[in-house]
């Protein structure tokens, strides 16, 4: 009899683990997708909330037309804003508009940074444009882009 409910446990067993993994890759495929998983135009959705953002000379995005290597990108956005209580500028996110995950970069800002400046790095797949989005205190929308040619790609 021992025998019998050896056997029996064993078999119980093997079964509970040959599903555990199916059940686990049902769990991972109803999961929502990553917020930083979005592409270009989700982003910029995502970011102005339908609002429409409107190329300005205030807005200096500095890139290089060539990157010789795409792991690292320099990005440099200054905005010509007062920086006061009134009228500031609120944000700004650096956006990859090939990238499979667009949004680089996202910084919020208050009037005690006394000036809206970013430099940072970030990582291109490969050749396209480098989007900064910037968002002032009235609550408009700034955008400014520049293509950068890859010539080694960093990742997507």
């Amino acid at each position: 009899m021992q025998r019998r409910d050896f056997f029996k446990k064993l078999g119980s067993a093997t079964a509970v683990v040959a599903t555990i993994p199916v059940m686990s890759f049902a769990a991972d495929a109803s999961k929502p997708v990553s917020p930083n998983k979005m592409s270009y135009k989700t982003a910029l959705e995502t970011i102005t909330g339908g609002k429409t953002a409107e190329k300005s000379s205030k807005v200096k995005l500095k890139v290089p037309e060539i990157a010789e290597n795409g792991a690292v990108v320099p990005v440099t956005v200054e905005v010509k804003s007062p920086m006061t209580d009134s009228d500031y500028v609120k944000a700004i996110h650096i956006l990859a508009a090939k990238n499979s995950n667009a949004r680089c970069l996202d910084v919020n800002l208050t009037p005690a940074n006394g000036k809206a400046y970013l430099a940072t790095r970030i990582k291109l797949g490969g050749t396209q444009d480098v989007v900064a989005v910037v968002e002032l205190s009235n609550g408009e929308f700034l955008i400014a882009s520049q293509s950068v040619k890859v010539t080694i790609g960093g990742c997507g």
